[in-house]
């Protein structure tokens, strides 16, 4: 869109879902924002936001500017990006696979959209190449025929695994056609069969925001905002918990975590009026709940707030028993699981001296999958780091590596790794292990 265009329709069957990214932020604030202030602080009325957010109107560059400015937004999740930069460096090409059979369906160029051309620009690695691949496939989505629920079911199956495996280059990719197939499996179904559909577009979302917050991506409002609507659609309390959930997640990564844990609270206390034939589950997602809320209670700097929610979740786990509850997705509702939380819990309080007892406790290898043990080890390596023991530290992000080597190519990694570099202490193959991973550059 050129600077100076006037606001426009969106051609039929585009889909940039700026509005999303809009209402998201908008509704984040607190208190919440409603369309006519925001119009009033970019000079316009509130049916003319109501508009831009159902996506029906795309407005100029300089008022979606100056919406970025008035909500804290990140220009580059509103498609604006730098225009004196080549174009043909916001071009990437992926093959897109689909290979739960271990067949190849479908090949497809896509012309990179706005958000994330800077993490691929800078680190150039395939791990953003593959989150900017879902990023793309968000704005332009792919054609898909609906598939049976069964094959669908299996094939979200398989995201789900790539996901708890910490396989995420694999995932990116997977996740297009995924939730393409999901959607137009829900648009061609009626009754209980649609709304399982829609439980199923709404889990794909969830993967899609996970992976995206991995990556600190502001897609993650994107993705994040879909799933709770495909949730809320489907009618189903632990799809709409999952959606919830992920969705303050991205409000406590953009400094919102008091809205985040009013989110969650809100959403644990209305699973209490499910049917008791499902008591158990609904048990396992109130954990997973008040877990992820303790966590923004704390960096809410929220100490009170932050330990009693740790106190009910834990509480809550140690009812249900030794028996797994299959059917989540990444928080397993175990007295572990409360363990590896009080310790990001007080990391975050600035106590990582009462962490240390926690740490202790903790079994790794009592986590069923390589994405918690990697959580594990990194809010151990964080835990060290902060008490100024560089050779734990050290260990701890080795172990991480050696368990899921893609974790260690994270954002928040890589800057762990670069400050333990930059310390004023010198750890055996410490430098060899930042080149290797991409936290630091490579020594010609």
């Amino acid at each position: 869109m050129s600077p100076h265009a006037t606001p426009h329709e969106f051609p039929s069957g585009r889909t940039r879902d700026l509005g999303a990214v809009i209402r998201g932020h908008r509704n984040a604030c607190r208190p919440p924002m409603t369309q006519s202030r925001l119009g009033v602080a970019v000079g316009y009325s509130a049916a003319w936001v109501s508009r831009v957010e159902n996506n029906e109107i795309e407005p100029q560059r300089e008022t979606l500017l100056r919406i970025a400015g008035v909500l804290g937004i990140a220009p580059s999740a509103l498609g604006l990006t730098d225009a004196s930069r080549d174009d043909s460096a916001t071009r990437v090409t992926a093959e897109v696979l689909d290979d739960q059979e271990g067949n190849e369906v479908r090949r497809r160029n896509f012309l990179a959209g706005a958000v994330g051309v800077g993490a691929v620009l800078m680190t150039g690695t395939a791990q953003a190449a593959g989150m900017r691949t879902l990023e793309t496939s968000l704005f332009e989505p792919l054609f898909s025929e609906p598939l049976p629920l069964n094959q669908l079911a299996r094939a979200l199956s398989v995201a789900r695994t790539d996901f708890s495996e910490a396989r995420y280059q694999k995932l990116s990719a997977r996740l297009p056609p995924l939730i393409a197939a999901a959607e137009a499996t829900r648009d061609s179904l009626n009754g209980s069969q649609r709304e399982l559909a829609c439980a199923m577009v709404a889990r794909s979302y969830v993967l899609a925001s996970e992976l995206a917050v991995k990556e600190h991506s502001d897609t993650a409002w994107v993705t994040a905002d879909r799933a709770l609507s495909a949730a809320r659609s489907s009618g189903h309390a632990a799809a709409i918990a999952e959606a919830a959930r992920v969705l303050a997640i991205t409000m406590r990564r953009s400094g919102r975590s008091q809205a985040a844990v009013d989110l969650l609270s809100r959403t644990a206390l209305s699973l209490n009026s499910e049917p008791a034939a499902s008591a158990r589950q609904t048990s396992a997602v109130q954990v997973s709940l008040l877990l992820t809320a303790a966590y923004s209670a704390a960096q809410a700097a929220d100490r009170t707030a932050a330990l009693a929610l740790a106190d009910e979740a834990e509480q809550l786990a140690a009812r249900l028993g030794a028996d797994p509850v299959t059917g989540l997705f990444t928080v397993t509702a175990s007295p572990q699981q409360c363990t590896l939380y009080r310790i990001g819990i007080l990391n975050s309080l600035g106590s990582p001296d009462e962490a240390v007892r926690y740490a202790i406790r903790l079994n790794p290898a009592a986590f069923p999958t390589a994405e918690r043990r990697a959580r594990c080890y990194t809010d151990t390596a964080r835990m060290w780091h902060m008490l100024g023991d560089h050779q734990r530290t050290y260990t701890a992000l080795r172990l991480i590596e050696r368990h899921a080597p893609e974790e260690v190519r994270r954002p928040t990694i890589q800057t762990l790794t670069a400050d333990l570099v930059y310390a004023p202490v010198s750890v055996p193959g410490l430098k060899e292990f930042a080149a290797r991973t991409g936290a630091t550059p490579h020594r010609r």
